[in-house]
């Protein structure tokens, strides 16, 4: 088994990752098992430039809110705004302040300098606008796609005017309240108020359909794009908010149900405009169910990649990431009977994984589950070895 093991690593390079795929896909998936590791980010990066130079990849998507990211869309493309802006407004769950996602940035905003529109490299965020804590107010969301349709549409086919929509939204510290997270009956989201918003942004969205033979012609193509962002963004919102006011057992899956679906939603439509490299928690990205400990006791749900793969079949491919050490948060070498121990023994700081491979050398009998010493550590189930393509091992993840 250990010469299968060695046989099955590579480098981990962007032709040695097209090596174990059947075609190129139009989603490429690399998931990390932890967050904030700015080494796992470089990686990410290094990847992505050569996916751009040898494979002709033009996006990457990461978990940040997918509304924010237009700002930084917007300076990589455009040159709107600056660097320290876009950093610190442009990322969600507070990703701004990786010194691995700026070079990420300022890189991308240098490559596009000086070249045509068709060469842009494009940036999205595709998280809803959610955090552990709470979502955001569906204000933006739906504003910003009535303001795209009132001057385009005869005023008669909106479903109520700017100030009606926006009586309706009130403070927007009434969608984001943290304590409506574990006391539904804090939140509004199934308030009169609330109920009439979910019929308009369904008729709004509705509308921008019915009039796409004329917009998509009488605006240009990114103003279209993000009114559709916009509706799916403020249905996706308010959907969430209904159900953060429920107050049964179900709640917690749901709700972790519907923000994997509003990025599944965002990853369709990054996929539709060409092939693209996403970076997210492996939990996001996987084909299995998601599994997660909560409050509430143990919920499940469909991840976005599982929901993206089902959709896109041989054109989604899922590269996950395992890890050795994180002295720094307490983890410390992997026990010699997990699939991290087994991987620990290579002589390689890093490698790629010939996912299948390896699960058919460890046969009917897949290593001993790692348990992680800190929350913010997800190991690797290697009962999940044959639903991913590839595994990128890192052996020790240094602080900083």
């Amino acid at each position: 088994m250990a010469s299968d093991i060695k046989d099955s690593a590579h480098i981990v390079e962007a032709a040695a990752v097209m090596g174990l795929l059947p075609t190129r896909p139009r989603i490429l998936a690399l998931g990390e098992p932890t967050h904030g590791e700015d080494a796992l980010l470089k990686l990410r990066n290094e990847l992505f430039r050569r996916l751009v130079e040898q494979e002709g990849y033009r996006t990457i998507a990461i978990e940040s809110d997918c509304m924010t990211g237009l700002l930084v869309d917007d300076y990589v493309t455009a040159g709107t705004g600056t660097l320290d802006e876009v950093m610190e407004r442009g990322f969600s769950h507070g990703w701004g302040t990786s010194a691995a996602n700026r070079e990420l940035v300022r890189w991308m905003r240098a490559h596009n300098d000086g070249r045509p529109a068709s060469e842009w490299l494009r940036f999205a965020g595709f998280d809803g606008p959610l955090e552990i804590t709470g979502a955001a107010s569906p204000r933006q969301a739906l504003t910003g796609l009535h303001g795209y349709l009132s001057p385009r549409v005869d005023a008669g086919l909106l479903p109520c005017t700017a100030e009606t929509l926006d009586g309706l939204l009130g403070a927007d510290d009434r969608w984001t309240d943290p304590a409506a997270m574990t006391d539904p009956a804090r939140s509004v989201g199934q308030s009169a108020e609330a109920g009439r918003l979910r019929l308009i942004a369904d008729d709004l969205v509705a509308l921008l359909e019915a009039q796409a033979p004329y917009l998509v012609t009488a605006t240009p193509r990114e103003e279209w794009d993000r009114a559709v962002l916009h509706g799916r963004t403020a249905t996706g919102l308010l959907r969430y908010h209904h159900w953060m006011a429920d107050d049964s057992p179900a709640r917690m899956a749901r709700l972790c149900a519907l923000r994997d679906l509003m990025m599944a939603h965002n990853l369709l439509a990054v996929a539709a405009r060409g092939p693209a490299l996403v970076h997210a928690h492996n939990s996001h990205l996987q084909r299995e169910k998601s599994t997660m400990q909560m409050w509430q006791g143990r919920v499940e749900w469909w991840s976005a990649g599982a929901l993206v793969s089902a959709r896109l079949g041989a054109e989604y491919a899922f590269v996950a990431t395992a890890l050795g050490t994180i002295r720094h948060r307490g983890v410390d070498a992997p026990p010699p009977d997990t699939l991290e121990g087994i991987l620990y023994a290579l002589p390689e700081d890093r490698c790629l994984i010939d996912a299948r491979r390896l699960a058919g050398a460890l046969g009917d009998t897949p290593p001993a589950p790692r348990v992680s010493p800190w929350f913010g550590y997800a190991p690797f189930d290697p009962a999940h070895l044959a639903d991913c393509e590839g595994l990128v091992f890192v052996k020790d993840v240094p602080q900083g």
